[in-house]
């Protein structure tokens, strides 16, 4: 039975008719986000398959991309009385890597199949009448050599279909449609706004899919609706008008880091100038009636089972300071269960905070810290409190280079979790392609100016350490008196070898190292 709207409209709005009637060789399609043009082209690609014309491949930057595609295919196929496979799930091996496929099959003998957006996949493809789709191509690694595979199938009659939103005017997919408005290639070229799609009938057919009442009145509120929930309006114009971002570069897409965005908390402390202004012995008992009564649920719900690891980008009064402990699950997914952030706190407090988090974190494995500038001194205490379990980074930009790419394969693969939160989000995003290198740029990152990314590197951090840092050694927190707490020095010091260290601990390690509140140092 096919899809039945009792809203006078075509199934198939007009634009998505138009981009399923192409007949050209090679066609790209600029679009807004959410309006439906890649679910009405697998009713397209469907009934291609099934007559027999060709196989058709379609690509996207991750799995769940690939996922959903292949579900509407084999829905429409449904819809439309189609005789063809369930969705076959298998993995092939690509460079020594195991690659997930999905696949469905038509008594044609041709199928649709699902592929992440690697130009080896395409190597040997291409028979006459193929065709070859490359969803969100503005936000897939290294487009170029996907295009240049993906165009060698029309020598033999293929075709290829390449759609996206915008991510920015220095972007491969702006720069193809660049060329196409110029003249330099000879490729059709479709573009479909917000606007566009309500003038065809969308905001009245999301009032019938929602069960709304259409009213006068209805598609320009709804259209207004949609513009507000963009913090500014390059954003906007970007996501819904087609109208690429100048210097954007987001190294992370918004719809990447949405896609891996699980509810969690985002807690914060606040330091008032009172509280700044107090003796440090009642601010630690301020600190520690907040971390007793905010942080200590957080961290009893935590997993006993797994490992835990910790990373933190240190801020005093300008940015805020940022720590994600991060859970390391049994399929290695990474997990920020909750972010902890300061503003304006004292050195001694944050210390405090930071090793409250560290003490009870089940089978807690280590941690990375930002150590330039005033960074320097919480991972130095760190170091002093858990040794060689803490890597203090001065994130420069060979770090940069070697470190966050996993970052952004992490996300691509759905091998972590953030809370969902706009300024989490928006720290993400914040990442910069800089002379080649992802890194963040100097300055303020958000439009209130008030943070530098410091939650996103804050997770890299994390996610670093839970790479680099060693396993767990059943680390049990030392029962201290509060007076011996509120010297916070290195444990030997805590000890009675007021001396110096005791022999085990190795001189080298600590040489340059000192211990700030009690101005000793080796």
């Amino acid at each position: 039975m096919m899809h039945q709207y009792n809203d006078g409209l075509p199934i198939l709005l007009s634009y998505q008719t138009d981009w399923n009637a192409e007949t050209a060789e090679i066609g790209l399609c600029e679009k807004s986000r959410r309006i439906g043009l890649s679910w009405g082209d697998a009713a397209e690609r469907v009934a291609y398959a099934a007559e027999g014309r060709g196989t058709v491949y379609y690509m996207s930057y991750n799995k769940d991309m690939t996922e959903t595609y292949i579900t509407d295919c084999a829905d429409w196929a449904r819809q439309i009385g189609e005789v063809a496979s369930e969705i076959i799930e298998d993995e092939i091996i690509v460079d020594e890597k195991e690659i997930k496929r999905f696949r469905i099959d038509f008594p044609s003998s041709q199928s649709i199949i699902a592929l992440p957006g690697n130009a080896r996949m395409l190597r040997s493809k291409g028979r006459p009448g193929d065709v070859v789709i490359i969803d969100e191509a503005a936000f897939c690694d290294d487009l170029d050599e996907l295009l240049k595979a993906a165009v060698a199938i029309t020598q033999w009659g293929g075709k290829v279909r390449i759609i996206s939103t915008h991510n920015g005017d220095e972007n491969p997919f702006n720069e193809l449609i660049t060329d196409v408005r110029a003249g330099k290639v000879p490729y059709a070229l479709h573009r479909i706004t917000l606007d566009d799609a309500i003038e065809a009938g969308l905001a009245r057919r999301i009032c019938t899919v929602k069960g709304d009442t259409w009213r006068p009145g209805y598609a320009e509120a709804w259209r207004e609706a949609q513009f507000r929930k963009y913090r500014d309006s390059e954003a906007a114009d970007e996501e819904l008008l087609c109208i690429p971002r100048h210097g954007a570069g987001a190294w992370l897409s918004r719809v990447l880091i949405e896609s891996c965005m699980v509810d969690a908390p985002v807690v914060r402390f606040y330091g008032t100038k009172e509280f700044n202004g107090w003796p440090e012995h009642s601010r630690r008992a301020e600190m520690q009636d907040w971390l007793n009564a905010h942080i200590a649920p957080l961290v009893a719900g935590l997993d006993p089972l797994r490992r835990h690891v910790i990373g933190g980008d240190f801020g005093r009064s300008g940015d805020m300071s940022s720590y994600a402990p991060m859970e390391i699950g049994e399929t290695l997914r990474r997990t920020v269960p909750f972010l902890m952030e300061l503003k304006n706190c004292p050195h001694a407090q944050q210390v405090q905070a930071v090793r409250y988090v560290c003490d009870r974190l089940p089978r807690f494995a280590g941690g990375a810290f930002d150590a330039r500038g005033n960074g320097s001194y919480l991972a130095e205490a760190m170091v002093d409190a858990y040794g060689s379990m803490i890597e203090p980074v001065m994130s420069t930009e060979p770090w940069y280079r070697e470190h966050m790419p996993p970052l952004k394969a992490a996300f691509q693969d759905d091998m972590i979790a953030v809370p969902r939160h706009e300024d989490v989000l928006d720290d993400l995003r914040a990442f910069r392609i800089i002379r080649g290198v992802p890194r963040l740029p100097e300055g303020k990152t958000d439009k209130k100016g008030e943070r530098h990314g410091d939650s996103g590197m804050a997770i890299a951090l994390g996610l670093f350490a839970s790479s680099h840092t060693g396993t767990d050694y059943g680390y049990q927190p030392a029962h201290v008196s509060a007076d011996d707490e509120r010297q916070a020095g290195p444990h030997w010091l805590r000890r009675g070898h007021e001396d110096g260290p005791p022999a085990h601990v190795d001189r080298f390690t600590l040489m340059g190292r000192h211990d700030f509140r009690r101005g000793v140092g080796w």
